[in-house]
């Protein structure tokens, strides 16, 4: 049997315990009013609500540039920041669209959403109360 240098194992131990400190990745829930009839929901058809390509739903967004809006259209729609703020001022430009109403964060959206049956919204899961509905988890 091959003798492990001490070098690598401390390396190895090291590696180990950083990945056990960092924070685990907050969650990502889409979110409608308790008065939605809706229950669950595909990625696919979220992402159609925040592209514009649906109005069944009102959208309502995060703010621009913060964390979990990145990740919530990387999720739903594989694309960056630019892609959506392009496609959102071709839609605007076109007439096809008004863009989603911006909140600053995860309460502002909660309560938005649960004040307007059509609105659909994305928030951290540990914001989840019962005045809304979850109807999809992001993995």
């Amino acid at each position: 049997m091959k003798k492990v240098p001490a070098s690598l194992v401390l390396a190895a131990l090291a590696c180990a315990t950083l990945a056990l400190s960092l924070p685990a990745a907050a969650e990502t829930v889409v979110i409608v009013s308790q008065k939605n009839p809706a229950t669950r929901m595909f990625s696919e058809q979220a992402s159609q609500f925040f592209l514009g390509k649906s109005t069944m739903f009102t959208p309502v967004d995060q703010s621009e540039g913060s964390a979990i809006r990145a990740d919530f259209y990387r999720k739903v729609a594989d694309k960056d920041a630019a892609q959506v703020k392009a496609l959102w001022s071709k839609l605007v430009f076109t007439g096809k669209a008004t863009p989603p109403k911006e909140y600053a964060g995860n309460a502002e959206v909660k309560k938005a959403v649960a004040a307007d049956p059509k609105a659909i919204g994305y928030i951290d899961k540990s914001a989840v109360d019962d005045t809304v509905k979850v109807i999809l988890t992001l993995p």
